[in-house]
């Protein structure tokens, strides 16, 4: 792609993502990210992704915490980070007071925060975040509120709920020879498995979701809290290369290749066809719920696939006010008098457009088998699939029996907890572990990706997504700077490379317009476009992965030509047969390797 440093051209902003510096204390190498803590590294190795105190409102929204104050005061052992932050909704703001101390093998995050009046939150103050490279599945110890100790593992398959409830400590090895030691005090702590949501870790944060939420902090009244963290022992590891080698897989298949037509930018992407055309997708997916703009809908659809002949995957969300077969009835209906022919149904509800713990009972609706039934009834020449329209999530916490449908769905977002540069790439670590742990759910139906893209689709968790007028980089929200930009390159290439390791079926990626769309306006077109219109040539053909490290860094087609991607934020040399090649930071670079 193109090689610049422009931040418009790369992220499609030029404001800059949140600053951070490293502060060293002997052994240990600490990221601080404005009043919070980032990597956190002892011996060269990764012991926590971060430490963070957080103000969440009523629905999940994070409450940006503006720093008003920072001192940092280095000493010969160690450093201690003294700051006050103001986290404000409406007339409500919270002042955190909180000071981080450090020395060569402890870490001690201390705050103190104050509510100026009665302030509904979901969840207000830290948040612990182990890795998942070197820690899923393997051997944790647990202290609880009540003093007893639970020899366990970090799970290996993604959790659906909660590993372990009241915690007051959580002791890991994060390499042979080392242990972390992490103690939580000021309130009773819980973890989940964020692999959930694409998130490359595991989260362990201040108060229960058993508990009712949102709760009532009470003006004047202070909440305290602290987190230490101890190192013992010293990390025994293998000496990393200095210039990192890019290893060649054996040949796979990579997915066929879609893009979505959202619901709501339908009619204008009529005008979108031949840009539809030339782009070139295996197949185009459309949503359809019932109410007044369905017949339109249905004829927006038709238009669109009776001018680019292409296959059309539709998502029925049923409206759960009748039986299973009136309601694809209604749908099947206003198709034919559309027009409108799918080659695939995935059949939903709208119940799964909300998520819930796996332990709630959900509203009445329609069953999975139900479901398949009634779609097979209306339409027996279409492949007929289950899952959601939402995320892994709400599949883990809602799994599909096996045998009922053709194919399994679902999507993903990598922007639910953290949109900064760094986390949205780290959640391609986290696809490795989605797309086993769904293969093993669903057995053998063929495992297709869901419209997907760096901009939410869907809020499960809250009233609404996120508004964001400016396009900043934001917690669930529909619009994203970076789609716009060479960013969304890398991160959509680590999609399809990770889709092909797994052996998905298909992948749909972003809408032809609208927020997560490839095309702006009338014909702004994104370098994404320009990267999936050369990629879909590939789409269904033998390819070959490029990792390093053993994360994934590109794909190259039978004749070694393709592309490789660097995930980090900063230049990173890597060497291929004695060839050495410097990528900046989140560059994508056309790539050609001697033979496959």
């Amino acid at each position: 792609m193109a090689k610049t440093t422009d931040p418009a051209v790369i992220f499609g902003i030029r404001q800059p993502d949140k600053p951070f510096c490293w502060l060293r204390a002997g052994r240990l190498k600490v990221q601080v990210v404005g009043s919070n803590l980032g990597g956190i590294f002892y011996d060269g190795v990764e012991v926590l992704r971060g430490i963070s105190f957080l103000v969440r409102d009523e629905n999940w929204g994070t409450c940006p915490a503006h720093v008003t104050s920072l001192e940092t005061k280095r000493s010969r052992d160690g450093f201690t980070v003294t700051f006050q932050a103001v986290a404000q909704k409406g007339a409500a703001k919270i002042v955190t007071k909180g000071e981080i101390s450090a020395r060569s093998d402890q870490l001690r995050f201390h705050a103190v925060a104050k509510p100026n009046q009665d302030f509904k939150t979901n969840r207000t103050g830290f948040v612990v975040l182990h890795p998942i490279n070197g820690v899923a599945g393997r051997p944790v110890t647990v202290t609880h509120t009540d003093g007893k100790v639970e020899k366990a593992r970090f799970p290996a398959c993604i959790s659906p709920g909660q590993p372990f409830f009241e915690i007051r400590a959580l002791e890991h090895a994060p390499a042979p020879g080392l242990k972390a030691k992490v103690v939580m005090e000021g309130h009773k702590y819980e973890m989940e498995d964020q692999r959930n949501w694409t998130d490359a870790s595991f989260k362990t944060y201040v108060c229960s979701l058993l508990d009712p939420w949102p709760y009532v902090l009470k003006g004047g009244e202070t909440v305290e809290q602290s987190v230490t963290v101890t190192l013992t022992g010293s990390a025994k590891t293998k000496a990393a290369q200095a210039v990192p080698e890019l290893v060649v897989s054996r040949p796979l298949k990579l997915p066929e290749i879609g893009i979505a037509v959202a619901p709501d930018h339908a009619v204008a992407a009529t005008r979108l066809c031949d840009e539809i055309s030339t782009l070139g997708p295996s197949h185009l997916v459309g949503t359809l719920q019932a109410g007044p703009a369905l017949n339109d809908l249905c004829k927006a659809y038709a238009r669109i696939a009776a001018r680019t002949h292409l296959p059309f995957t539709l998502e029925l969300v049923l409206p759960c006010l009748d039986v299973a077969h009136m309601e694809v009835g209604a749908f099947a209906a206003a198709m034919a008098q559309a027009g409108l022919v799918a080659t695939r149904i995935v059949v939903t509800q709208c119940h799964d457009l909300k998520s819930f713990q796996p332990s709630d009972g959900r509203p009445a609706g329609p069953s999975y088998q139900e479901m398949a039934q009634a779609a097979r009834a209306h339409f027996p020449a279409a492949q007929i699939g289950g899952g959601m329209t939402s995320y892994f999530t709400e599949l883990n916490r809602k799994q599909p029996p096996q045998g009922v449908f053709d194919f399994i769905t679902h999507s993903i977002c990598p922007i639910v907890h953290d949109a900064s540069d760094a986390a949205v790439m780290q959640t391609l670590e986290c696809l490795p572990h989605v797309f086993a742990s769904a293969k093993i759910m669903i057995g053998k139906a063929p495992y297709h990706l869901g419209p997907s893209s760096i901009g939410a689709r869907l809020n499960p968790y809250g009233a609404s997504l996120a508004a964001n007028p400016k396009t900043l980089r934001m917690c669930l929200a529909p619009n994203d700077p970076r789609q716009k930009g060479e960013f969304a390159v890398a991160w959509n290439l680590g999609v399809l490379a990770a889709a092909a390791q797994a052996g998905l079926k298909s992948v749909t990626l972003s809408a032809i317009n609208g927020p997560q769309g490839l095309v702006f306006g009338r014909s702004e077109k994104t370098p994404l476009y320009s990267f999936l219109q050369n990629i879909m040539e590939l789409a269904g053909q033998k390819i070959s992965l490029l990792t390093c490290d053993s994360q994934l860094r590109g794909l190259v087609d039978e004749d070694g030509r393709g592309y490789v991607f660097n995930p980090l934020p900063t230049p990173q040399t890597i060497s291929q047969s004695r060839r050495k090649y410097r990528l900046q930071g989140f560059e994508t670079r056309k790539f050609r390797i001697s033979s496959v």
